[in-house]
């Protein structure tokens, strides 16, 4: 397992449209078989913030994702909407088990 931790600070006057977007983006990316889990968080105490775990079930599914119309579709809606460059952090599975996934 491939677990990715996207971090995005939004514009304040796009939190709803970057929710909207990323949510339409989410429901897809859950049908593809190399992703396993696709979750969006937003801290209830920081709403311009949000946090996307994406957690592939290998190194091709991530590849693939990103050649997904429905992922370029995301990207290039919320470019304009993010107030810094989104970053991420991969990280490999340790507990539990890739079988617990």
């Amino acid at each position: 397992m491939f677990i990715v931790h996207v971090q995005v600070q939004v514009k304040p006057e796009f939190v709803e449209a970057f929710r909207q977007a990323t949510i339409a983006n989410a429901q897809q990316s859950v049908k593809e078989p190399g992703i396993a889990r696709f979750d969006l968080l937003q801290p209830a105490e920081a709403p311009a913030h949000f946090v996307l775990v994406e957690v592939y079930r290998t190194a091709e599914g991530r590849a693939q994702h990103r050649e997904t119309a429905h992922y370029q579709t995301w990207r290039d809606t919320v470019a304009e909407m993010m107030a810094e460059p989104r970053t991420s952090v991969t990280y490999t599975n340790i507990f539990p088990g890739d079988e617990g996934w």
